[in-house]
């Protein structure tokens, strides 16, 4: 193994420019060549490969986003994309590719893969919804988006004695709206992983009311319902004041957390040993307290687990 490239594909999150810094520094450690694609699988089709050197990761370890850039490929997924993306790879004389993104990207580097290519696939993506990992990078970070936003809409909450409800990212997962939702004291949460009822929730915020309560929160995962429709129905049923906040791309984007860091800069290193060992077809995780490998198959085959006994004590808490 003498030349390997990087790319970042899919959905941005925080915590990609750490890794893509730590797969730089450890190649270039270990004495290999190392390029980065920009615009993901884009890149490799429209012939965007440019060498990376120390200084091309200088000062973005704390930098959200990815200095790749990132994009969505059609083309890569048809035969005639993906044996011109090979081609480029080929004449670029690159042997071994870091693939970091989510389900889809690893997808495509199961493509490099079975053309030959040794790869390794770095779980990012905010909604942490790729098995057999615990954490991926910049789960932690949007989570403590929702957080902050959830801080200070509780100080006019109480103010105004108003009830807000504040949707989410989380398409087919309420992995963050959970998360968020037990950190920040969330009075409901609502993900599409449970049935959701207006009317049981209108029940909690009455039970609240009932104690005294003048201010609620709750929380919406975007995949399990729509927020303006949900403070609707709270204000037609229960006659409250409600405000609805939609967060949005917010959540994408500021400053790695801490653990995000720490998790890409693990990640990233791993995922060059790997390549220098030729141990391809690997999608890295954090579980059991360790960064470990995971085939594809293993991960396509496989489900994330979601914490129930999480979503059961938020429910307790907010009584």
């Amino acid at each position: 193994m003498n030349r390997i490239a990087v790319l970042t594909s899919g959905g941005d999150a925080p915590g990609m420019n750490a890794a893509i810094r730590a797969v730089v520094r450890k190649s270039i450690y270990h004495q290999l060549e190392i390029f980065g694609v920009q615009r993901g699988y884009s890149g490799l089709i429209n012939r965007e490969i440019i060498p990376l050197e120390l200084g091309s990761v200088a000062d973005i370890i704390h930098r959200g986003g990815t200095i790749l850039r990132t994009a969505r490929s059609h083309s890569f997924q048809t035969p005639e994309g993906q044996e011109k993306a090979a081609a480029y790879l080929r004449e670029r004389g690159i042997e071994g590719v870091v693939v970091i993104g989510g389900d889809g990207s690893f997808r495509g580097a199961r493509v490099l893969e079975e053309m030959g290519f040794c790869t390794v696939g770095i779980p990012a993506t905010i909604d942490n919804d790729i098995p057999r990992t615990d954490f991926c990078i910049g789960f932690d970070t949007a989570v403590n988006t929702v957080i902050d936003a959830i801080n200070k809409v509780r100080d006019t909450a109480t103010s105004h004695e108003r009830t807000y409800v504040i949707e989410v990212m989380g398409r087919d997962t309420g992995h963050i709206a959970l998360a968020a939702g037990l950190a920040g004291g969330a009075e409901s949460i609502i993900i599409p992983e449970v049935p959701f009822s207006l009317e049981e929730v209108c029940s909690r915020l009455l039970r609240g009311v009932k104690r005294g309560k003048r201010h609620s929160v709750i929380l919406v995962a975007e995949g399990a319902a729509n927020a303006v429709s949900v403070g609707q129905g709270i204000k037609r049923l229960l006659q409250m004041e409600v405000r609805v906040i939609i967060l949005g791309h917010l959540q994408r984007g500021g400053t790695p957390t801490a653990f995000d860091r720490v998790l890409a800069s693990r990640m990233g290193g791993k995922a060059v040993d790997l390549l220098l060992a030729n141990k391809g077809n690997q999608a890295l995780g954090y579980w059991q307290g360790e960064v470990r490998g995971s085939t594809y198959e293993e991960i396509f085959n496989s489900k994330k687990e979601f914490l129930w006994s999480d979503y059961d004590l938020a429910g307790i808490l907010a009584i």
